[in-house]
């Protein structure tokens, strides 16, 4: 097994994967927050302001989707096929709503009448939602398992199978954590009666979070114990839960003080956690089965040649770290409060 630095190839694509996963979440996140609290903000004012907050950088974001799939794709196809066949009504679902999003924002100005905007209004929140859901969904039924054969295909018995309880609460609780990175960054990047008002809608979306949290993990813990199988077997990996509790709590602290952008930073690491909690409950396996766990696909047995592999990491180190750069260009050159203008949407 060939290694970089000591670490093999596959672990380095494991790697990659969930941070550029993680990156698409924090990111594109909270644009779906906005967009699922988008008519809880009142005034068309208010709509417009939180509109002109993602203006700038909602699109760049998805560019993290992007790149999601194709290091899906080229490090791993057996998963990339195996994923999309077993859970293809929600990606497509939530493709087809990143596609009614960017219309709903584009098209949202173009005319003046109230009900044109309140139609586009209306569609920019519903396709936000059911992006987050969906999306919430996807990420229940690869962390609970797929029905995986011996020969690694997905098998079912009605294309709705990825319905079930533990996906609807993975659903809701991203839709959750969603709403809220979404109005932290809103609380950062406004000011006046949005600003105010703000500050009851996030303490009403923590009490959401909070509660489908930990609904979410007691049944983790009852029903999906291959998840917490690592933890309990490496001990000093306790501290992950502990840091999750902890910037948890650090979120209605900082919002107490309205200091949004510490409690944005604090949703930032609560995603990030939540996926290193969850990467580790399936490594080594990319996809559990639920027939039998040997059937699993895991990085080793669903990987790319190691000569690829090895190919496109030297690519993908050069790649990714220049999006990433640009990401923060975008951020740092549109930073501060929004203000309008005759070209804001």
């Amino acid at each position: 097994m060939e290694t970089f630095i000591g670490i093999e190839y596959n672990i380095w694509w494991f790697l990659l994967l969930g941070a550029v996963v993680t990156g698409y979440a924090i990111l594109d996140g909270f644009d779906m927050g906005v967009g699922a609290i988008h008519l809880f903000l009142g005034k068309k004012e208010n709509r417009k302001i939180a509109l002109n907050a993602i203006g700038p950088v909602w699109d760049g974001n998805e560019v993290w989707l992007v790149i999601t799939g194709g290091v899906l794709f080229a490090a791993f196809p057996p998963v990339y096929a195996t994923l999309f066949s077993g859970l293809y009504i929600p990606l497509i679902l939530f493709l087809v709503m990143i596609i009614f999003r960017a219309i709903s924002i584009e098209f949202r100005g173009k005319e003046e009448m109230n009900w044109w905007r309140q139609t586009w209004d209306i569609a920019f929140s519903v396709s936000s939602i059911i992006m987050a859901v969906a999306l919430g969904m996807v990420l229940g039924n690869v962390l609970q398992g797929l029905p995986i054969d011996a020969t690694g295909e997905f098998t079912h018995s009605t294309d709705f199978n990825f319905i079930n309880p533990f996906s609807l609460l993975t659903g809701v609780t991203a839709l959750a954590l969603f709403m809220l990175h979404g109005a932290l960054y809103l609380g950062m990047k406004t000011e006046g009666r949005l600003y105010q008002q703000l500050t009851t809608i996030i303490k009403n979306i923590t009490v959401f979070f909070i509660l489908s949290a930990l609904l979410l993990s007691f049944y983790t813990l009852l029903y999906v114990p291959h998840l917490t199988e690592h933890i309990k077997a490496q001990e000093w990996l306790f501290f992950l839960p502990v840091v999750l509790v902890l910037l948890m709590a650090n979120i209605p602290r900082q919002v107490s003080k309205q200091n949004y952008g510490l409690a944005f930073i604090s949703s930032t690491g609560v995603i990030s956690a939540l996926l290193v909690i969850g990467a580790v409950g399936l490594f080594p396996n990319m996809l559990h089965s639920t027939i039998d766990p040997s059937y699993s696909l895991t990085l080793y047995n669903a990987s790319a040649s190691e000569k690829s592999l090895g190919y496109m990491l030297n690519i993908a180190f050069i790649a990714v770290p220049l999006v990433g750069i640009y990401t923060g260009f975008v951020f740092w050159t549109f930073r501060g409060k929004v203000k309008i203008d005759e070209n804001s949407y």
